[in-house]
């Protein structure tokens, strides 16, 4: 027997059910590649810290968006002063929506036996992914840097708040905060 309003209760459950499934193949796909890019990186470099960026709120604007990111890079080095960074993240595909509260958390490795924090500053580009409704992740594998020697390894973890889904290249640029 349907009960008035039945109907759209189920859809909503449905709906919530999508997303959560999405969600989850999301991170298990970003696990996956976690795990072969880690082994990768192990057989050619180092991993040398953890980059944190606060990225801008904005809108996704259908086709792409760009918005500015702030950046702390902390060594793995005990003692080793952070290095801070600012730029922009575009993404160039499918980004549609909101978000708000974005944080990214790339672990950093090199081919290099040489480094200084100042390395990381430069272009980036890779991959992106990312679902939210309310409460959102994302994963994005980018290489590049002023030698084109770093990893911003094996993927980022993003966690944010908002209504948004984007999938399609992204494109990051650091330069050393002033």
């Amino acid at each position: 027997m349907c009960v008035p309003g039945q109907a759209k209760e189920t859809y909503s459950n449905v709906k919530g059910i999508v997303m959560q499934r999405a969600m989850a193949t999301i991170v298990i796909c970003a696990v996956l590649a976690a795990s072969a890019s880690v082994a990768q990186a192990a057989d050619k470099g180092a991993r040398l810290g953890m980059l944190r960026c606060d990225e801008a709120s904005g809108w996704g604007m259908v086709f792409g968006s760009t918005r500015d990111i702030k950046c702390v890079f902390n060594g793995a080095e005990k003692g080793a002063a952070p290095a801070r960074f600012t730029g922009t993240i575009k993404k160039y595909g499918v980004d549609i929506g909101f978000k708000d509260n974005s944080v990214i958390l790339w672990a950093v490795a090199s081919t290099s036996d040489t480094f200084s924090p100042g390395d990381l500053a430069g272009t980036y580009v890779g991959a992106t992914a990312e679902v939210a409704w309310a409460v959102g992740l994302g994963a994005n594998v980018l290489v590049g840097g002023s030698k084109k020697g770093f990893a911003l390894q094996p993927l980022s973890v993003e966690g944010f708040n908002g209504a948004n889904l984007a999938l399609g290249v992204s494109e990051v640029e650091l330069t050393p905060a002033k």
